[in-house]
């Protein structure tokens, strides 16, 4: 049932069998007792009931079994072991397991790689893990294990909170921690497996997410990510997850210095630590949320009804402050209230009465309270229409909600006859009592613990959507050591198609005003051999040849860029591309020129990118009234501006190896072409 790519041979994927490991009927514990003790409670809380076999160099009784005195005395096949001694002898026991054929080993001693500033040994150490474990599947090391609830199996040295389902998502983070804690929430989340992975020395987190799909029980997917690691296999993961129709969900901390590094353009301050992953994520059609309550939330959303058709919500509340709540907090959201439709409001009249105003969010006040079918009908007609999903605000008192089962009756009837989409939302977590919430979900119903939770989950499963099936371009690893001058970046940039003034380069005021006779003016005046000419006063525009000489003399360079001014822009933008190490090339598309930090008005993509795709993301800046000609002036020439953007493009793409950054700010914009007065390209010698 569960294969895991682990690597490439002659270019021909490979694959791990996982299926004994997640599903063992043979488990050994290796360590000492409280190890030991602490697996077989783990285990049978989850109602394990296949062996379980202490190993211990005395062979003493540890939590009412007898241990055995090592590995190679299991007098039945070890399906999974959990690997509890230090990191030198834990690299000794994974090989004597790899050799006797054993399905797998959860590694739980730290020490290694995420050692590494304290300990140099530890890269080494880790290294050594991976060798000695061959074929067989590890978790970890510095790894907990997991907890299956479909299966009733658990590697888990600590307490969890799970229970056994028959179906439900899984979750796949990098911290044990976080993990426990998750197994703790009285969500009514049915949590399928809860897997942890630790340092990823030998299989991958994206890798170990592939095998979780195939199992048909898993009905979504949540990844706590702090780094990616191999760009591929996240690729495969998404198109797989798409293929079988399970969405993903991710909570992505940490951030790539990578993207940092580079401090030379207005491009790499702007593109931030965090727009490589967030491109990413958007490429493969992951949706991301930004805490631990919102990743369960959203999955609990996409359990019961899955991805959300659109944006388009509803509300309903019998209090005027609540529906303006909920407006007011969707604001920070993506997510849009329609207006009624004739239909619904003939409807709502009907089951309300003449009394309320009809409206999205909906306030029906509390005349038809306790009439669950009034409320049903009234609810139902909310739901109809075009909205992807429509929340009722319902919040149960914890001293007596027995005159709220009304709205839990109505919620369920509502989606037992439609079919829709809904929800129950309590404003906080406390007011969504857990025995309700586990009725409602068992019966399609969502849930919701927290209002700003279920925009946030409603937002994200509004988000999830088919991955970009073109790879991404990979980053090249040459050290990027060399700024081209403007000139030469031009020149580089011109030969792939990027339009340009025309431009002299010149190192003499008596030279500056030969190569004017061959310009046309107004001039632009540059100094050359700065990075930012315009912090350091050596750009001026506008200039007739009279006044060249002077300029020239407060400027105050060697050497002179002068060249023709494009006068006639209706926009300024600025075209970027960084290399981050960790996610590819990050596209940074946004206001231009000098009010470039100021408006940060940017959006980010990950090379390669189709005219379409650069043409959307263009009509998500604020800026982009501007281009389509605002009040009443001209508007660009998009053809233009997508000509030059895919230029840039095709620069990076044929020198990937060896360019780090690109920079066009600002791109001028005219009603009927699109010219770079500024260029800037880092890259390594070559």
């Amino acid at each position: 049932m569960f294969r895991s790519r682990s690597g490439t041979s002659a270019g021909v994927p490979m694959t791990r069998d996982l299926s004994r490991m997640l599903a063992p009927r043979g488990i050994a514990v290796i360590g000492g007792g409280t190890w030991c003790a602490s697996i077989v409670s783990a285990a049978r809380r989850i109602g394990f009931v296949g062996t379980i076999m202490p190993v211990h160099p005395d062979g003493r009784e540890i939590a009412g079994l007898r241990a055995v005195p090592s590995v190679a005395d299991c007098a039945v096949p070890i399906d999974v072991a959990f690997v509890g001694v230090n990191r030198h002898a834990t690299i000794d026991i994974v090989s004597q397991l790899s050799r006797l054929g054993s399905g797998g080993a959860v590694c739980f001693a730290s020490g290694f790689t995420e050692a590494s500033t304290e300990d140099a040994n530890g890269p080494d150490l880790q290294a050594r893990l991976v060798a000695a474990a061959a074929d067989m599947p590890v978790l970890g090391p510095n790894c907990y294990g997991f907890v299956n609830a479909l299966d009733r199996a658990a590697i888990w040295p600590d307490q969890h909170g799970m229970r056994p389902v028959e179906r439900g998502v899984a979750i796949l983070t990098q911290s044990s921690n976080i993990a426990i804690n998750m197994t703790m929430q009285q969500r009514a989340l049915p949590i399928a497996y809860m897997v942890t992975c630790g340092n990823m020395a030998q299989t991958s987190q994206a890798e170990i997410a592939a095998a979780l799909l195939d199992d048909n029980r898993v009905t979504a997917l949540g990844l706590h990510i702090e780094g990616f690691g191999a760009l591929r296999d996240w690729e495969m993961l998404a198109r797989k997850a798409y293929r079988r129709g399970i969405p993903l969900v991710a909570l992505k901390l940490g951030r790539s210095e990578q993207a940092q590094r580079a401090a030379v353009s207005h491009t790499a301050s702007l593109a931030g630590s965090d727009a490589g992953a967030q491109a990413f994520l958007d490429r493969l059609g992951i949706a991301r949320v930004d805490t631990v309550p919102e990743l369960l939330e959203t999955l609990k959303l996409l359990h019961g009804v899955g991805p959300l058709a659109s944006n388009r919500i509803a509300s309903i509340s019998c209090s005027g402050g609540e529906a303006s709540l909920i407006a007011d907090m969707a604001l920070g959201h993506e997510l849009v209230f329609p207006p009624l439709g004739q239909h619904q409001k003939e409807a709502l009249r009907s089951a309300l009465g003449p009394m309320v105003a009809l409206a999205n969010p909906l306030d029906y006040h509390t005349y038809i309270w306790r009439d669950t079918e009034a409320m049903t009908r009234a609810w139902a007609a909310m739901a109809a229409g075009d909205v992807a999903l429509t929340m009722s605000i319902v919040d149960y008192p914890h001293t007596d909600a027995s005159d709220w089962d009304c709205a839990t009756e109505a919620a369920l009837a509502v989606r037992a006859r439609s079919g829709a989409p809904f929800a129950i939302a309590a404003s906080m977590a406390e007011l969504m009592p857990v025995s309700t919430a586990e009725r409602l979900m068992s019966h399609g119903v969502v849930p919701f613990s927290g209002l700003a939770e279920a925009l946030a989950a409603a937002q994200a499963a509004a988000r999830v959507s088919e991955p970009d099936p073109t790879p991404i371009l990979l980053p090249g690893k040459a050290t990027v050591d060399t700024v081209l001058t403007e000139a030469e970046a031009k020149a580089a940039l011109c030969r792939h198609g990027l339009p340009v003034p025309a431009f002299r380069i010149v190192a003499s005021q008596r030279a500056l005003m030969e190569a004017s006779a061959e310009l046309r003016p107004p001039f632009a005046l540059k100094g050359v051999g700065l990075a930012h000419k315009s912090e350091h006063g050596a750009v001026r525009l506008g200039l007739a040849r009279d006044a060249l000489q002077e300029a020239a003399r407060q400027i105050g360079t060697d050497a002179f860029l002068i060249e023709e001014m494009v006068a006639d822009g209706v926009a300024e933008l600025l075209v970027g591309v960084l290399r981050d190490e960790a996610h590819g090339y990050v596209l940074t598309l946004g206001a231009g020129g000098i009010l470039t930090e100021l408006l940060r008005d940017t959006v980010s993509l990950l090379l390669p990118v189709t005219e379409a795709q650069v043409e959307e993301a263009l009509g998500r800046l604020a800026i982009a009234p501007l281009l389509a000609g605002y009040r009443g002036q001209p508007a660009a020439d998009m053809r233009a501006i997508l000509h030059a953007v895919m230029a840039v493009q095709d620069y990076v793409v044929a020198n990937a190896e060896t360019v780090g950054e690109v920079e066009i700010n600002p791109l001028i914009c005219t009603p009927d072409r699109a010219v770079a007065v500024d260029a800037l390209i880092r890259k390594a010698k070559t």
